[in-house]
């Protein structure tokens, strides 16, 4: 739903996802202090009206959009924050920020990984950091691939909150002539779906690297189904539908697509690469590799049957090899 002044929104990061959404909001009656950590590539859009290190060829609107580099600069008067960073460097890109900066504002994350110091996820951190309140807090989901967005072809978010109104608000904002959204209030099985679905494609992207071919990743994304919802009902027990986009739809894209970056990675290692130069390689960051040891750790509690999180864990942190864990997994499949 429009409104009759623009809603004064603030972006936190300056990679793929965060100019995507740049993008979308930039379709609606939106005013957006986009915050980025690089004085160069900052000046470069200002200049040029494109980010010259992602997603290039997307126009920034320079009549809505506004690029600065000091953070709390970025938050004063906006209404909204949406926080695109990777989740491990979350707590750094906004040093200087306190709990009074995040007063009365509504804050999105729209991060699918974990804070690794505390094996948290983005929402539960922000609550306890900044004491932002339940009810201002969201999460955007997808499927959804910023190279797409780009491209302006047809996609699709949802957006949780524990409030179903905070949620509707969010939807409303980034609802565009390519973006469909829908509003919903299961917040965590949405955030750690989106967390867990990075680790399935990282497997994904392993196996592909080995040689394994379409049968088996079939197999091992049914399973990685079954494997999400065991996690995440010992989380948060709620009636779901996890065949749902931002659940399972999310999976398929982030497990199949080229645009993967979690898959890019776990090829990178199936095919031989160390971590350093798979890391190297790719200039990006694969969420799923920080959040591999926050899942497990949360599990030497909860004592879920996680055969295909196990694999990726031991693989990326124990030194096991690619081949030996693969076939250690290919026998516990259904």
């Amino acid at each position: 739903m429009k409104v009759s002044q623009p809603t004064r929104l603030t972006m936190v990061g300056g990679g793929s996802w965060a100019t995507a959404l740049v993008k979308i909001l930039s379709e609606n009656n939106v005013t957006i202090k986009w915050w980025m950590r690089s004085q160069v590539d900052a000046d470069h859009i200002k200049k040029y009206n494109h980010n010259r290190s992602y997603l290039s060829d997307v126009q920034i609107n320079p009549r809505r959009v506004k690029v600065c580099t000091r953070i709390r600069d970025a938050f004063r008067d906006s209404e909204v924050i949406i926080l695109a960073v990777p989740a491990a460097f979350v707590g750094e890109a906004l040093r200087g920020i306190q709990p009074q900066h995040f007063a009365g504002k509504t804050v999105v994350s729209a991060i699918k990984g974990m804070i690794p110091a505390t094996n948290q996820l983005v929402t539960d951190w922000v609550s306890d950091q900044y004491d932002v309140p339940a009810a201002q807090i969201a999460v955007i989901a997808g499927p959804c691939h910023a190279e797409e967005v780009a491209l302006e072809k047809q996609s699709y978010l949802t957006i949780a909150s524990q409030d179903v109104a905070c949620a509707t608000a969010v939807a409303d904002l980034l609802r565009c002539r390519f973006v469909q959204t829908t509003p919903v209030d299961d917040i965590y099985g949405i955030e750690y779906s989106a967390v867990m679905k990075n680790i399935i494609a990282l497997a994904c992207g392993i196996t592909h690297g080995l040689g394994y071919g379409d049968n088996f990743q079939a197999v091992l994304v049914s399973n990685a189904m079954q494997e999400i919802r065991r996690f995440v009902d010992a989380l948060h027990a709620k009636h779901r539908d996890l065949s749902g986009s931002a659940y399972l739809g999310d999976l398929l894209v982030t497990a199949y697509s080229p645009f993967s970056r979690n898959r890019t990675f776990g090829n990178l290692i199936g095919r031989g690469y160390t971590i350093q130069s798979a890391q190297a390689e790719m200039n990006m960051i694969a969420e799923g590799y920080y959040a591999v040891k926050s899942i497990h750790a949360i599990n030497e509690q909860c004592a879920v049957p996680m055969p295909i999180v196990d694999a990726v864990y031991n693989i990326l942190y124990e030194k096991a090899t690619p081949t030996s864990e693969m076939n250690a997994l290919k026998r516990l499949l259904l």
